[in-house]
């Protein structure tokens, strides 16, 4: 997996690329959460679930079902007296943050992979290229020897790219601005 650091990262940048009023810092500090909640599956490993069964590790909670779950209940409980286009839109954004947790780890150098596709299918998926230091489960394990070189991984491949495109979307956005108001 990759470490909550990262997972909270990318919510951080899919926000500031979210150019929809809607997308408040409250909005983005529950993304952040939800970019986190799929791997509060290790808690079944003390109950005696498997790494591979259903609600183990990188099963249910890292699905897209899930994302669109979890994304669907908090709109519905926070959010019932904003208009539709607003739910939809924070919506979309808490749905992007938690699947993000998913696609994070199908990019890493471990584990037995993401299920997707779960309860549907219960395959596990990598992603052919899978260049990201797998970050170990628990906080104590992850402020180890191997810290710096997991944290030098996520910087390469996540903070970098979510960074430069944060960026892009800013300047760009920046630019048909200015486009615009010169017409």
């Amino acid at each position: 997996m990759a470490s909550a650091f990262s997972h909270a990262f990318v919510a951080l940048a899919l926000g500031k690329i979210a150019s929809h009023r809607a997308i408040t810092w409250p909005v983005v500090l529950t993304g952040a959460v939800c970019s986190i909640v799929p791997d509060l599956d290790v808690i079944g490993f003390a109950f005696g679930l498997q790494y591979g069964d259903l609600w183990g590790h990188r099963g249910m909670t890292h699905s897209l079902f899930f994302a669109g779950l979890l994304s669907a209940v908090l709109v519905a409980l926070g959010y019932r007296h904003e208009s539709s286009t607003t739910k939809a839109g924070i919506g979309l954004y808490l749905f992007l943050c938690t699947a993000s947790h998913g696609i994070l780890d199908a990019l890493t150098d471990g584990g037995l992979g993401i299920a997707f596709f779960s309860p549907f299918d219960p395959t596990r998926y990598f992603f052919p290229f899978r260049p990201v230091a797998v970050s170990p489960i628990g906080i104590g394990s992850f402020f180890s020897t191997d810290a710096l070189r997991i944290l030098a991984s996520e910087i390469q491949w996540i903070w970098l790219p979510a960074t430069v495109a944060w960026l892009t979307v800013h300047g760009v956005t920046r630019l048909r601005s200015s486009w615009l108001s010169t017409d």
